[in-house]
């Protein structure tokens, strides 16, 4: 199993933790991955973090599709590959939510599994640079022709000659978008994959690998699960510090009626729970909304505890038909435990 370190977005302030990046590199991590909601970006920081270590991957979780065109999404990812020496970028994509797309970006919601097959059909047409550019699609097309247009857009090569196989990720948790990703992407960022819940995407994973063909299947194709993780002697208390983060996915995260994170709680067998959980919250009692989260529906997610709860709670994520586990922490000591679980060979032994 390999292990990626998430780092997210900012909050008010721009805090990137260099040092931890660094001390996962030297653990043995894979990865590292940033994150964009409606303040910092996630291709910025990775730039700043290619330039301070060696050679960790550098991934994306998510770059938001709204927030920027398939090429320039491709021109991120390539000239960042490019600086870090070849090899180390991952391009993770993610269409967001209704109320982000809108109201921050100003695009369409549309039809999002269009926009993402689009997408990445033309950010792979960019990387090869087996011939000018051009795309008609569902939801884009190129040269752009509609309403506004000139007429006189012209298909384009890159000029700069990017690593043609940057790995594309799509995020995604519903049925059309998982069976997509699995057809279309070379790994998935899976929304609330947890240990025990690989039978709910299996199939549409498989049906996804049937459509590309060409032998694609789970031995070439990356699933990155991700688990909060918090070192801390008292279980309860750690659990609690996790519950507002939960609490703000499942009841204030999008629009009342789509919302995809209390979709998937209710799914899980949480319909209750989530209910209250979104009433609450947008009444406007967060904290109580945070108490009525379920201490099972968060232990289920994250490994919290003493440092031997966490070891002994990892072998099931060791053994969730994930290739890799991105941790999301802000304890170094968590990053240092679960180099410890996973046995990874620091660099350099």
């Amino acid at each position: 199993m390999k292990l990626g370190l998430a780092i997210g977005y900012s909050g008010a302030q721009m805090d990137l933790p260099v040092a931890r990046v660094q001390l996962a590199e030297r653990l043995g991590y894979d990865s590292v991955w940033t994150a964009e909601a409606y303040g910092s970006d996630a291709v910025t920081p990775l730039a700043y973090l290619g330039a301070v270590t060696e050679r960790i991957k550098l991934g994306t979780a998510i770059m938001q599709v709204a927030a920027r065109t398939p090429a320039n999404a491709a021109m991120c990812a390539g000239t960042i590959d490019a600086m870090t020496g070849g090899g180390r970028f991952l391009a993770g994509l993610g269409v967001s939510g209704p109320q982000i797309v809108e109201g921050w970006y100003g695009e369409p919601w549309g039809r999002p599994y269009y926009w993402l097959k689009d997408y990445v059909q033309i950010m792979r047409k960019v990387f090869k640079r087996e011939a000018p550019v051009s795309h008609d699609g569902k939801q884009i097309a190129l040269p752009f022709n509609g309403e506004g247009a000139l007429g006189v857009g012209k298909p384009l090569n890159s000029i700069l000659h990017m690593n043609p196989d940057i790995p594309i990720y799509i995020g995604s948790g519903n049925e059309a978008t998982v069976r997509l990703t699995a057809e279309v992407a070379d790994g998935w960022l899976p929304l609330g994959y947890t240990p025990g819940t690989f039978h709910e995407y299996k199939g549409w994973l498989e049906e996804g690998f049937e459509r590309a063909g060409d032998g694609k299947g789970f031995h070439n194709f990356e699933i990155q699960a991700s688990v909060h993780v918090e070192v801390d002697a008292d279980v309860s208390a750690a659990l609690n510090r996790l519950k507002p983060h939960e609490a703000l996915y499942i009841g204030g995260m999008g629009h009342k009626n789509k919302n995809f994170h209390k979709e998937m709680m209710i799914r899980r067998g949480y319909a209750d729970a989530a209910d209250r959980i979104q009433e609450l919250y947008l009444a406007g009692h967060k904290a109580e909304a945070a108490a009525a989260v379920p201490d099972e529906w968060v232990d289920a997610k994250s490994l919290v505890g003493p440092p031997a709860r966490i070891k002994e709670r990892y072998r099931a994520w060791d053994d969730c038909e994930a290739t890799s586990v991105t941790v999301r922490t802000k304890q170094d000591e968590a990053v240092e435990v679960m180099a410890e679980a996973a046995r990874l060979n620091p660099a350099g032994s």
